[in-house]
């Protein structure tokens, strides 16, 4: 589906990571492969370091920490938050809605709206898209959109398929109204039939968790998991992206009346570093307008990737000019998406590591 958005822009990005940095070789001997065919898929994939949270850190604690920094450096007035969105698949409960959390935590105004959705590896467009959307209300001007997972709880130790690559972390997001009168394209596509390519089986209420679903079983590649586990087959994944991510993002220029080369920077979810070369390949664009090196150095944390993907390899260019850049998403539903518009002159644009 095409989506079309004016007056609106984006003033902010802030990436918050864990201290806590865990290396592929302290891991190496969890999984059933020799160390030198370790070391050869650390290579072609991209594996190196990962940030993950320490037991007992939730998302409502990254967000209420990255925030209070924004607070406490006068980046962003908590009076000004009309609406806030939460993009995760992570939550502190079932019951309530953590941006409700958050919003207690921070002891934020009650006259706002407070929104989860919950969204994958295409969640960083999307969340920014409803963002837009809730800016055509008259009394909203300011929404923060907040994008943080903790799938590193999730994934089995003796997975090496999706261990090595699985980080945490959250973003926040500052999105206003725009007087510039520019066009943003959006495109946001669904294949629910592919919905059991990235799952965790158990866990919720279609299978709660139990001893059962705790039970260790070893697949054929030698992935040793439990239905409580994420489960990635990973070349549905791979095929899924390299058919479906080249023909929205053609589609996306078309639209918008732009040809590959008038795009500054491709900004995408970083799945592994493999994946991404694949894809720049197929689409003809040159790796240093895609970067490709998240994982290597934080690990995939899920939609929070993508904006670390920004502050981590345009942070502090994006303070200073404008470009056009073209945002994409892709994973867990099957879902994936896009933005393509003009970022830059931001407030601020920058990392930071969370400590507990």
């Amino acid at each position: 589906m095409n989506l079309k958005f004016k007056n609106k822009k984006i003033t902010g990005i802030l990436t918050v990571l864990p201290e806590n940095e865990i290396k592929f070789e302290d891991e190496i001997d969890n999984y059933a492969f020799s160390k030198s065919q370790s070391m050869k898929l650390k290579l072609i994939m991209g594996y190196d370091k990962r940030r993950v949270v320490t037991e007992g850190t939730t998302i409502s604690d990254l967000c209420v920490f990255g925030l209070n920094h924004l607070f406490e450096n006068d980046l962003l007035d908590k009076n000004d938050i009309d609406a806030m969105v939460l993009v995760s698949q992570s939550p502190d409960y079932f019951i309530p809605s953590t941006s409700h959390v958050i919003h207690g935590r921070l002891d934020l105004k009650k006259d706002m709206v407070c929104l989860d959705t919950s969204q994958a590896c295409s969640g960083y467009p999307i969340g920014i898209m409803q963002a837009f959307d809730l800016l055509e209300q008259e009394e909203i001007n300011k929404v923060v959109v907040l994008n943080a997972d903790i799938y590193s709880q999730k994934v089995s130790k003796q997975d090496r398929g999706s261990r090595p690559l699985t980080g945490d972390g959250a973003s926040i997001t500052i999105v206003e109204n725009d007087s510039s009168n520019k066009t943003i394209y959006g495109s946001i596509n669904t294949n629910g039939k592919g919905a059991e390519a990235l799952i965790i089986p158990a866990g919720g209420f279609k299978m709660p968790s139990s001893e059962k679903t705790a039970e260790l079983t070893t697949d054929s590649k030698g992935n040793t998991r439990s239905l409580d586990h994420l489960v990635m087959k990973g070349d549905d994944v791979f095929n899924f992206v390299q058919k479906e991510v080249p023909p929205m993002i053609e589609n996306i220029l078309n639209k918008a009346g732009k040809k590959k080369e008038d795009i500054d920077y491709y900004m995408f979810h970083q799945p592994n570093k493999f994946m991404l070369k694949k894809l720049a390949d197929k689409m003809g664009i040159p790796y240093e307008k895609m970067p490709h090196n998240v994982v290597e150095n934080f690990g995939n944390a899920n939609s929070v990737s993508t904006p670390t993907n920004i502050t981590f390899n345009l942070g502090e260019q994006l303070t200073k000019e404008s470009m056009l850049i073209c945002l994409a998403g892709f994973g867990a539903g099957l879902s994936w998406s896009s933005l393509l518009l003009e970022m830059g002159d931001l407030d601020f644009c920058n990392m930071i590591d969370y400590k507990n």
